[in-house]
C-alpha cells in the first residue's frame, strides 16, 4: 500500500502553518518551527499542563519519508516520478498534520489529554525527547497489577 498522502501538492509552509494553528487552538503557545538549510525540520511548543508548563517537539524526518517513497516506487506501489526530496517534504508534513489532527480529535472527545498523547515528544531539561531518554536509559516502568 502506498504511503499516506504520497500525491499531495500542498506546500510544506502551508502544512506547517496548519499544524501550528491546530496546536495553538488546542492551547499550545510559543510555537516555533525549527529549520535546517532553509527547510523545516520540526515544530516545538510549550503547553500548560496540570504539572506546569512543559515543552514538546514534533520532528519531521523527511529523509526517512524519502527512503520509504524510494522503496515503494521500486516495488511498483507509487510512481517513480513522485520520489523527490521536495515531495517527501510535502508528504512527511501532511502525515504529521493528519496525526496531530487525529490526536486533537481524541482530545476533543475527552478520550485523552494533550500532554498524554504528546508524552513521547515531551522534552526534558536538556531538551531531549522523553522517549529518547527512556530508550537510552532503558527505564523500567513499575509492574502493573491485575
Amino acid at each position: 500500500m502506498a504511503l499516506l498522502n504520497y500525491t499531495t501538492e500542498v506546500s510544506v509552509d502551508k502544512t506547517v502553518g496548519e499544524i501550528s494553528a491546530m496546536l495553538a487552538k488546542a492551547g499550545a503557545h510559543s510555537i516555533k518551527t525549527d529549520y535546517e538549510r532553509g527547510e523545516p525540520t520540526g515544530i516545538s511548543f510549550l503547553l500548560k499542563t496540570p504539572y506546569g508548563v512543559l515543552a514538546f517537539a514534533l520532528p519531521a524526518k523527511i529523509e526517512a519519508v524519502y527512503a520509504v517513497m524510494h522503496e515503494q516506487a521500486n516495488a511498483g506501489e507509487m510512481r517513480a516520478s513522485l520520489v523527490t526530496k521536495s515531495q517527501a517534504g510535502r508528504v512527511g508534513w501532511r502525515i504529521i498534520k493528519d496525526w496531530v489532527q487525529a490526536q486533537l480529535a481524541l482530545i476533543e472527545t475527552d478520550m485523552v489529554t494533550l500532554d498524554q498523547v504528546m508524552f513521547p515528544y515531551m522534552l526534558d531539561s536538556s531538551e531531549r525527547p522523553i522517549y529518547q531518554v527512556w530508550k537510552e536509559q532503558r527505564l523500567e516502568l513499575p509492574a502493573g497489577s491485575r
